[in-house]
């Protein structure tokens, strides 16, 4: 390896630990298959039943945001650009407060499987189509990353075989999913948080055993310029400032909070609309408890490597592999706990992809297969939500495949999300918060935003921006044992971020490239949403959206901020007024017998009887 003190490599018991990891994740499976009589109807299968309470929801959630992307992606993006990725704790903070309060009550009101069920309901079935569509080749697209990313990392630092990983990932999931619906995906999600929270903490304990206490980390860090939290520079080119990441942030995550299938459909599946509210507020605490540990985790790395980066001495080929190295490097006495962490990085990939199997597998069942065929009985249904799961499963590994052609992962993943996930929300917010929108301007405005955000995304990804626009901080290599010389140090600062395989190699910059292109990607998805909303609302009035007449439920009411209010009232009446409760007091809309706008009522109340 070069350096005086060699790193470790992966011995029997690290494979122990991480076999462990899937195996338990299996067995999970296995029990909700059976468990309960199993999954007999396709709502069982997607929808748990509807029986969930908060706290494993809230994990959940946490964990299939935590993918291995955050596990890797975070810790390098700390080490190179410093600690002001903190702020998103704000960030998190505001998007579930909009999630819980703005989207959640009018999708629990109306009892949906899909979220896109809603655009139907609001605007019609074309809408409908366009926003299922768009949200399966995303997700697709982004689970591919999700099981690459750390498959790649991991095996380039510790020999973990590569493809052997990602087809075992991919199975493994594929296999939970298919035998125990949502449920198990809930339940082994629960179990991941633990491993995560184990690998981290294992990590933090020893670095700062190592390094001699977090305050010579903090000390180091703190000369090294790493504890940049203050930078409130308004210029929307600068990749990380803290309005770029307050509200561009913001809008990221709540188009993966608020209206992404494979997070709404999890605090849908809650018993009522107050356990699904407190899933969501739960799961905040979760979600800062993550990124404080993967901040330290980061500012760990660079106190261990402020003299000596492994990144520019070439040990490690991208920023990806420092967290694996430093793992190795710190960890070699302890067989099994490189494992330990490794089982981190992939309960990450494994919690995040189960989510979107089961999420793309609601879709298609919901959106694609109900509406055409509706003789279908439940159990056939059910048997259809399985053998999408699987498909999908397929499909995903092999967008893995696929994903091994692509460069920097958090950016790529973010990028995607943004560029999707920005329209999408600006769709969903048109329908709730703004009465006249119309189906004309509704897909008017999804069509500009998706233009304009795949516009600016693809040129960012063609021509990435530069240095002084992403801020690296400095690296240095002084500390090593090898003989450098001084044209080696000069290659760190001109590294552009994103590796990604379609770079053009252009030395002339235009005037777009340095403005449009430039700007910060967290700013994609606000982009898309706010061209959506404008756009759609100024084509829905030109198009006489006024004279329409909206059923109220579809919209976000002010009956709908008070009822969070009525816990304190002596009653706990938590139901709505337009849904009495026939059905043995679950206030669930979608248990009632009163059905909302229903065509086929009698499949239905079967499929539906517990």
């Amino acid at each position: 390896m070069g350096a005086a003190r060699g790193i470790g490599t992966f011995v029997v018991w690290d494979y122990v630990v991480f076999a462990a990891m899937l195996l338990i994740s299996a067995v999970i499976g296995i029990y909700y298959a059976f468990a309960g009589g199993g999954q007999k109807t396709s709502k069982d299968f997607l929808m748990g039943g509807r029986s969930m309470t908060a706290v494993p929801v809230a994990l959940s959630l946490t964990a299939s945001f935590m993918s291995a992307v955050t596990v890797l992606g975070t810790p390098s993006e700390v080490y190179r650009f410093g600690a002001i990725f903190t702020m998103f704790a704000f960030t998190y903070f505001f998007v579930v407060v909009i999630s819980a309060e703005v989207f959640l009550p009018v999708f629990y009101k109306l009892g949906i499987t899909s979220t896109y069920e809603y655009l139907e309901l609001r605007f019609n079935k074309f809408v409908r189509l366009c926003g299922t569509i768009l949200f399966i080749v995303q997700t697709i697209l982004y689970t591919g990353i999700v099981i690459y990313a750390p498959a790649l990392a991991l095996n380039q630092v510790t020999g973990f075989d590569l493809w052997g990983a990602v087809v075992a990932t991919g199975v493994v999931c594929t296999f939970y999913c298919t035998m125990g619906g949502l449920k198990a995906v809930i339940w082994t999600d629960v179990f991941q948080v633990g491993i995560m929270v184990a690998g981290f903490a294992s990590v933090l304990i020893q670095a700062s055993i190592v390094q001699g206490g977090m305050s010579t980390i903090l000390n180091d860090c703190d000369r090294g310029g790493r504890l940049n939290f203050w930078n409130f520079d308004p210029n929307p080119l600068q990749r990380h400032t803290f309005w770029t990441i307050i509200i561009g942030g913001t809008f990221t995550w709540t188009s993966i909070y608020g209206v992404n299938q494979s997070q709404v459909q999890r605090y849908i599946s809650c018993k009522n609309r107050f356990q699904a509210k407190m899933s969501l507020y739960i799961n905040l605490v979760g979600l800062w408890a993550i990124l404080i540990c993967s901040v330290f985790c980061g500012l760990a790395l660079y106190s261990r490597y402020h003299d000596c980066d492994p990144w520019t001495a070439k040990k490690v080929s991208a920023p990806d592999q420092l967290m694996p190295y430093l793992v190795l490097d710190i960890l070699q006495d302890y067989p099994g706990l490189p494992g330990l962490f490794v089982a981190c990085a992939y309960s990450g990939t494994l919690s995040t992809v189960s989510s979107s199997i089961n999420a793309l597998a609601a879709v298609t069942v919901e959106d694609l297969i109900k509406p055409r065929f509706r003789s279908l009985s439940e159990k056939s249904l059910s048997w259809i939500s399985q053998g999408t799961s699987v498909l999908y499963g397929a499909l995903c590994i092999g967008m893995a495949a696929l994903a091994s052609l692509m460069g920097a992962l958090l950016q790529a993943a973010l990028s995607i999300f943004g560029m999707v996930g920005g329209p999408l929300l600006g769709l969903f917010s048109l329908g709730i918060l703004v009465p006249v929108a119309n189906s004309v301007g509704a897909l008017v405005g999804l069509m500009a935003g998706f233009a304009i955000s795949l516009w600016v995304g693809i040129g960012a990804q063609l021509y990435p921006p530069l240095p002084e626009r992403t801020l690296p901080l400095s690296l240095e290599t002084y500390g090593c044992n090898i003989t450098h010389n001084a044209t080696d140090l000069l290659t760190t600062t001109e590294m552009p971020f994103s590796t990604s395989a379609f770079q053009v190699h252009n030395p002339v910059r235009t005037p777009l490239m340095d403005n449009w292109y430039s700007l910060s990607y967290l700013y994609f998805s606000t982009l898309g949403t706010l061209v959506t909303i404008l756009v759609g609302t100024i084509i829905s009035l030109i198009t006489g959206g006024r004279k329409q007449n909206i059923d109220s439920r579809f919209l976000l009411t002010k009956e709908d901020f008070l009822s969070n209010f009525n816990i304190f009232k002596k009653k706990h009446v938590l139901n709505y007024k337009s849904h009495p409760v026939g059905d043995g007091g679950t206030d669930n809309p979608a248990f009632n017998h009163i059905e909302l706008n229903v065509t086929d009522q009698s499949s239905k109340i079967k499929g539906t009887r517990l």
